[in-house]
């Protein structure tokens, strides 16, 4: 090992003989010396520390956005048509309802505007008891529509949603539900062998100014509705059709003829009838192409599965 003299002149300076002597003052400077860091050491660790706080890189945000869009990618349109799929089936399930209340109502004679004993067929306003429903006026007279509240029908036979009625583009009223519109015709007094349909009022329920002409006993007999999505390819695709005779038919709707409000994309009371005769009645049979008939609209309707 060498002197004592030789080893404390190895002690750095500033090395103070403790009460262990001079080598216990050389060790415990040589021990406070070792757990300084090293330059080397410190700028690792700033290195190491700047990185944790600097967040992610470009290139990492990158990947980042790129993995997003291919999810996306891959559910989005997966989602739109679960989407449509599901608006068109609680469009079915709707028209099935308004039939149902249809039923009841035809069946509880709440509507009688000839007094004959035989129930009518009513309109949005009428069975969600919102508007008052038609009412006799007297032997040979036309009907008149009832006061509310007494002749608001109570209790309703369609949720009162129903009772929301707003103006299509022709002042006629529809309701919207789930992403469909929907609207109901009731037919007017047959005039040479043609039965015409009459829309609902933009407010609800019957337009005064058709009492005039109103088919009371064809009340007792036929009604209709159409459904057809609001905005097509969003909401829904298909158009629907039901009557009194209790079947929904569909047509595909591809070409986007049936949509939104506008005159031109909302379905007439004829549309979905055969047009043999081409008389536009709601008297006809149903323009079905699996019965080899066409429909007034040129279009293929096919019905509806259970």
């Amino acid at each position: 090992m060498g002197s004592p003299a030789a080893f404390l002149r190895t002690c750095p300076p500033g090395g103070q003989p403790g009460i262990f002597g001079p080598i216990g003052a050389c060790l415990s400077q040589a021990v406070q010396t070792s757990t300084l860091p090293s330059a080397r050491q410190t700028q690792t660790n700033k290195m190491i520390q700047n990185k944790r706080n600097a967040g992610f890189t470009l290139i990492e945000l990158m990947i980042v956005v790129a993995i997003i869009a291919i999810i996306a990618a891959v559910a989005l349109p997966k989602l739109m048509s679960a989407r449509i799929s599901a608006n068109e089936n609680a469009a079915i399930a709707t028209l099935r309802s308004i039939a149902a209340a249809q039923q009841q109502v035809q069946a509880s004679t709440a509507i009688d505007t000839d007094a004959d004993g035989g129930g009518e067929y009513g309109f949005f306003g009428e069975l969600a008891g919102s508007m008052p429903l038609r009412v006799f006026n007297g032997p040979g007279v036309a009907p008149i529509l009832g006061a509310a509240p007494v002749d608001n029908l109570n209790p309703p036979f369609l949720a009162t949603a129903f009772g929301n009625v707003i103006p299509d583009a022709a002042a006629e009223g529809v309701v919207e539900r789930q992403g469909y519109y929907f609207k109901i015709f009731l037919p007017g007094v047959t005039a040479l062998g043609v039965t015409p349909g009459v829309g609902e009022a933009g407010a609800g329920g019957a337009t005064a100014g058709d009492l005039a002409a109103w088919g009371s006993a064809n009340c007792e007999i036929l009604w209709a509705c159409y459904a057809w999505p609001v905005d097509c390819e969003k909401t829904g695709i298909r158009a629907f059709f039901i009557n009194q005779e209790g079947d929904v038919i569909a047509y595909d709707n591809r070409d986007q003829a049936y949509e939104a409000l506008a005159v031109a994309t909302t379905p007439t009371f004829g549309a979905a009838y055969d047009n043999t005769l081409n008389n536009n009645s709601m008297e006809e049979s149903l323009g079905l192409a699996v019965m080899g008939l066409t429909s007034n609209d040129g279009n293929t309707w096919t019905q509806v599965g259970n």
